[in-house]
């Protein structure tokens, strides 16, 4: 039989989580933990805190003990994986046990297994049917991309006296499936519009992303809005060549929250300036360069050679580039930067293909052949080989061709091979968009001077 109990809300407050992901398979690295990411982001999302992270195996008692833990100090307790038909898929098995409860089938859970097995004329054995067990007494969330229901429980009090912490009103133990396309999607259709409601408040947030600026200097400039203003958070992450601010406010209502959130966004990007590409959420780099180019009725072209086409990829990542993309060049020989760009053999025998001269000859030529109105081109020494003295590892031109007025610069990026390509395609795109906000700005100085 299904329980469904609905609970009231507490005092409104920030609530505390804390996750849990099972798995032997994450601790020997034979899978990447995704799912510890994505539950972060969430908690920001709807303005909760979380302190700990854990990753434990496929082991009974050390489950146990780490929820025994993270119930110490957390208000609700999410655990990811172990929901499978398998024997060592034991996270309901061991919180029911530590809880002193019972695991019952769950019959919806029930049919839809079997649902699932008929419609693909597969047979289905009696250990699919562990996916239908739940924890006695806890909420059923259904599994919309899968098998395996999620459950969410509510701890009694003396279940608080014994493993749990009676300076919480009340404490939440959530279990998720732990293939990605099932957590997510239960999360963010099923559990979070309940812990939502759950806590008394509504939750808005804005994204705002900014690029060309390095974390330390954001945090500097943003400073006293990072450290906290009231019920306003502002939380930067940093990606390559980007820093990302997630501002987050709880209100009465949607609208009481999101009026709190407007004026701390406007401040961020009034000291950002023009390195505030998006304030949208799904809006990427490439896309706002996308858009750009759009707008000022651009064509681009591409040349490169460390990158092996990286920035073309990241471009072609974008709906409708085929409205302003002429051509991607991949040169990576000498040849090819003579016999595809143009670049002049001479040039190559004095300063050598890492160099401010060649990057710039790869633009022009890119533009010319491909008749564009723009090009971006780079051409540097990814390594982890191929470095000297004089042009060690990580050294990278870029240049920019807008509309014939080119702008050339040298970076000096550290890491791996991969990450020395991914911080050149990033970087590339950075200055691709400021060299055109740039130029149509010295358009309209030039103008506004005419007049």
């Amino acid at each position: 039989m299904r329980v469904d109990t609905e609970y009231t809300a507490g005092a409104c407050k920030t609530m505390t989580v804390e996750t849990i992901c099972v798995g032997s398979e994450i601790l020997l690295g034979n899978i990447v933990n995704t799912n510890a990411a994505f539950l972060a982001a969430q908690y920001t999302a709807l303005g909760f805190n979380t302190f700990y992270q854990t990753v434990v195996g496929d082991n009974a008692e050390r489950i146990k003990d780490c929820v025994r833990l993270a119930l110490s100090r957390s208000e609700l307790v999410v655990l990811s994986g172990g929901l499978g038909p398998t024997q060592d898929d034991i996270t309901k098995d061991a919180v029911a046990e530590l809880l002193g409860r019972s695991l019952v089938r769950d019959e919806t859970a029930v049919y839809r297994i079997h649902e699932f097995f008929e419609k693909r004329g597969r047979r289905m054995s009696e250990n699919n049917l562990r996916q239908a067990l739940v924890i006695e007494g806890g909420k059923v969330l259904d599994n919309d991309n899968g098998l395996a229901p999620g459950v969410l429980v509510h701890l009694s009090g003396e279940e608080r006296d014994q493993v749990g912490n009676r300076d919480f009103a009340d404490q939440l133990i959530l279990l998720l499936p732990g293939p990605p396309e099932e957590l997510e999607r239960m999360w963010k259709e099923k559990a979070a519009p309940y812990l939502q409601k759950l806590s008394g408040r509504v939750i808005a947030s804005s994204m705002v992303k900014a690029c060309g600026r390095g974390e330390s200097e954001v945090a500097e400039l943003l400073d006293d809005l990072i450290r906290g203003t009231g019920d306003v958070t502002v939380a930067p992450y940093a990606r390559t060549g980007e820093v990302h601010l997630r501002v987050t406010a709880a209100g009465t209502d949607e609208k009481d929250a999101k009026q709190r959130i407007r004026p701390v966004v406007k401040e961020i990007k009034s000291r950002l300036g023009d390195s505030v590409y998006t304030t949208h959420e799904e809006t990427s780099l490439e896309q706002s360069v996308v858009e750009l180019l759009k707008a000022n009725e651009l064509t681009i072209t591409t040349a490169e050679s460390c990158t092996g086409g990286m920035i073309a990829s990241r471009l072609v990542n974008v709906s409708g580039v085929s409205d302003v993309f002429k051509a991607g060049y991949v040169t990576y020989s000498n040849k090819a930067k003579r016999k595809l760009l143009g670049v002049k053999r001479k040039t190559l025998e004095k300063f050598g293909a890492v160099s401010a001269d060649v990057v710039r000859q790869m633009a022009e030529g890119a533009a010319f052949y491909a008749k564009s109105d723009v090009s971006v081109a780079v051409s540097g020494i990814a390594g982890p080989g191929g470095g000297t003295e004089d042009k060690p590892v990580g050294l990278v031109y870029i240049a920019v061709n807008i509309c014939g007025m080119i702008t050339v610069e040298e970076y000096h990026f550290s890491g791996d091979r991969m990450k020395v390509r991914n911080s050149t395609t990033a970087y590339a795109l950075i200055l691709l968009r400021r060299c055109i906000l740039e130029y149509y700005s010295r358009l309209t100085f030039g103008e506004e001077e005419r007049g």
